[in-house]
């Protein structure tokens, strides 16, 4: 099949391109860049230019391919309200180049999704529509498409790492960094899931084969990597104390990442595992932690 794959060039993305090639499709990346382009072009993929914004060029991708994987999401958390609506808007373009046919859609959103409550495993057959998280416009996309007839499932991610990379735990990296202090809030006991990228690219190839409309996998290799852990094992690689800090404190510390800072978010994938035969074999979020080289600030 002819994959039109939104984040082609991303962090999750680039590592789907070569496994799609593998498994047989053919990859047409969306890029705003020559350089994306390049990438696109040295990866083997095709690359068709647009952005996230440019919802025609959203459609267009989509109306040239056999199936659609949409991972692109503008990850300017100061802004994550926005994106999100952003998000609503890409995927309602994305499914509207599809309505009437068998071609699939499948989308990205949270972990935190599929917990009915904060603090209880989010799974994959629960959708919370009333979440805090404002990513849950994206799951609400990806319904009115489906009762619109498309085709649509959707991946939730968790902490998504590499030795480079760990989603919402790079910015507080480099919130460490600046502070001097590797924070946890309270006993430090809330819980992150996690998963190891290369294990959750292959999900999405899965999902792509085996999944079904309507369902919503969980790429959970960890359930929950307590948040102290995590402080600990940064505040090593820094050579900086991890400190406790009041509920009342994360603001005024965290920022904007104080949303998300004291949130016990744990989540299972034993459904996701028993349905698409998905199995994990890369190295947990700790490992990858204790791995990193912290004498450089994250990537872009």
């Amino acid at each position: 099949m002819r994959i039109f794959l939104t984040g082609a060039t991303g962090f999750i993305g680039s590592r789907i391109v070569p496994e799609l090639l593998a498994a047989g499709h053919r990859v047409l990346g969306l890029t705003r860049s020559d350089a994306g382009a390049r990438s696109l072009a040295a990866a083997g993929a095709e690359a068709h230019r647009g952005t996230l914004e440019d919802t025609d060029s959203l459609r267009a991708g989509a109306a040239k391919a056999d199936a659609v994987i949409h991972t692109a999401f503008d990850h300017d958390f100061s802004h994550f309200a926005a994106n999100c609506e952003k998000d609503r808007r890409a995927i309602e373009a994305l499914g509207s180049a599809l309505k009437g046919s068998d071609r699939r859609l499948i989308i990205t959103s949270g972990t935190g999704m599929g917990s009915p409550r904060l603090g209880e495993p989010a799974t994959e057959d629960v959708f919370n529509r009333d979440h805090p998280n404002p990513r849950v416009a994206s799951e609400l996309a990806g319904e009115a498409m489906l009762a619109a007839g498309v085709d649509v499932s959707v991946i939730r991610l968790p902490k998504v790492h590499d030795t480079v990379k760990q989603g919402l735990i790079t910015p507080f990296i480099e919130l460490s960094r600046e502070k001097g202090v590797a924070a946890y809030v309270g006993d430090g006991g809330a819980r992150w899931p996690a998963a190891c990228v290369l294990d959750v690219a292959k999900l999405y190839v899965l999902a792509l084969e085996k999944g079904r409309a309507g369902a919503r996998h969980h790429a959970v290799a960890e359930e929950g990597v307590q948040f102290r852990e995590i402080a600990e094992a940064v505040a090593a690689g820094l050579n900086i104390p991890a400190v406790s800090i009041s509920p009342e404190e994360a603001p005024g510390h965290f920022g904007w990442l104080a949303l998300f800072a004291g949130l016990d978010m744990p989540a299972s994938s034993a459904k996701t595992r028993e349905r698409l035969g998905w199995r994990t074999s890369g190295p947990d979020l700790i490992a990858d932690l204790n791995r990193m080289d912290y004498s450089q600030a994250a990537a872009a």
